[in-house]
Parts: structure tokens; C-alpha cells; sequence
């Protein structure tokens, strides 16, 4: 039984050990800010994000607090999915595709869900000024959280400013202003949902080729079994 789902399980554990121990280093040893630079376009930048993947933000605190629990509805039902593809022998780059968007998002799940009650200091909300307020000086583990459960912050470390340049004056809207790419600071969990679905899309025909190769086997076997029943009910 465990071996038919060795893929998808190898890839959840393997991301979310990963994940989180780079997330739980990081809180523990560093403040918030830059961490380390590997040249001027690989940086740790170490910041909390209280929303959505990449450090966009989510309505406040009751948005948080939504985000959670879609994100956890979401994880049940893609259990039940990799489940089903895994029944249905789909090609394994894609039961492994599925299974990187699913630990990515768990892995975050993670964080909302325990890093309030197990760290004492995290970026919170604070109603007065309607944002989220950052903390000063390096966090602990703590039977006393920051904050209750799923209402915890996502770590985020790798920032990759790979492009800076600026817009030229005749470019509509954003015309002289400056841009860089990649702004968005993310972590390996975010990483491994980008990877699940660029993977799914480059090799989407090739995904697409098995499915129709084990319904043509299904069909055929059917027609087999409808074949084999007609001859003995009419053997003459």
C-alpha cells in the first residue's frame, strides 16, 4: 500500500523537513532584515509575511485568518487528489509536480498554524495603526507564543533582485519609474508550489499522453471482459 504512494509521500516529508528547518534557523538566529549576501542579486533577506505567497499581505487580520483556512480546505481536498491520481497510475512527473504544490503549501500551513504559539516574538497586527507591526532582536522558543494559532507568520528568506533597471519615459503607466526583478521575497515552500506548476505546465502534452494511454488500456480491457462475457453467454 505505502509503496504505491512512495512518490508523493518521499516529496512531502522531503519538502517539509527542508522547509522548515531553513524557516526555524533562521528565526532563531537572526533578527529581522538582511541575513548574508551572495552577490548583489542572491540575498537573504530575512521577513515575516502575515499573507499570501511571496509576501503580498491579505485583508488584516480577518483576511489572515480566512487565507488559513482555505489553505487548509485546499491541502484536504489535494490529498484527495494526489490519492486518486495515484490510483489511477497518472504519469509520476505529475503525481511528483502535485505533491511539490502540496508541501508547499502544508509547509506554510505550518508556520500560521504553530509558529505563534511556539516562538515569543513574531510580526502581529496591530488594530490601532490597522498593519502589521515588525519585533525587535531575535526570537526564542517560548511556551508564551506571540500569537494565537493560525494567526502566526510565514518566515521568508530568499530574495533575488536579478534585474534593476528603469522604464523608459514612453512606456505606458509605469514610465520612468524604476523596476527590478525578482522583487517578491520568498521561501522553499513558495519555491516548491512555483516548481510543481512550471513543471506541470513545460510538460503538460507528455502528462496529458499517459492519462489517455490508461484510459485506451481501461477501455480496451472493458471491451475485452464485454467480449469474453458475450461469448459465453452465446457460445455457439
Amino acid at each position: 500500500m505505502l509503496r504505491r504512494f512512495k512518490i508523493p509521500l518521499i516529496t512531502i516529508f522531503s519538502v517539509l523537513f527542508i522547509d522548515q528547518f531553513i524557516k526555524i534557523y533562521i528565526k532563531l538566529h537572526y533578527p529581522l532584515g538582511e541575513v548574508g549576501k551572495l552577490g548583489d542579486w542572491c540575498i537573504l533577506h530575512f521577513t515575516e509575511n502575515p499573507g499570501m505567497a511571496f509576501g503580498f499581505e491579505f485583508g488584516g487580520d480577518f483576511g489572515k485568518l480566512a487565507l488559513s483556512i482555505f489553505r487548509i480546505l485546499a491541502c484536504i481536498a489535494g490529498v484527495f487528489y494526489i490519492r486518486h491520481i495515484t490510483k489511477m497510475k497518472e504519469h509520476w512527473g505529475f503525481i511528483l509536480s502535485v505533491s511539490l504544490i502540496l508541501a508547499g503549501a502544508m509547509g506554510n500551513i505550518l508556520d500560521s498554524a504553530f509558529y505563534g504559539l511556539i516562538f515569543d516574538k513574531g510580526t502581529t497586527f496591530n488594530s490601532e495603526f490597522n498593519e502589521y507591526l515588525p519585533y525587535d532582536g531575535i526570537a526564542n522558543f517560548s511556551g508564551n507564543g506571540y500569537a494565537p494559532t493560525m494567526y502566526g507568520c510565514v518566515v521568508d528568506m530568499f530574495y533575488f533582485p536579478i534585474l534593476n533597471g528603469r522604464f523608459p519615459e514612453w512606456f505606458p503607466i509605469w514610465g520612468g519609474e524604476d523596476f527590478q526583478f525578482f522583487r517578491p521575497i520568498f521561501n522553499f515552500a513558495d519555491a516548491s508550489i512555483s516548481g510543481g506548476v512550471i513543471i506541470i505546465i513545460i510538460f503538460q502534452k507528455k502528462f496529458s499522453k499517459k492519462t489517455e494511454d490508461v484510459s485506451e488500456s481501461v477501455d480496451s480491457s472493458v471491451s475485452q471482459s464485454e467480449n469474453n462475457s458475450e461469448q459465453t453467454l452465446n457460445p455457439n
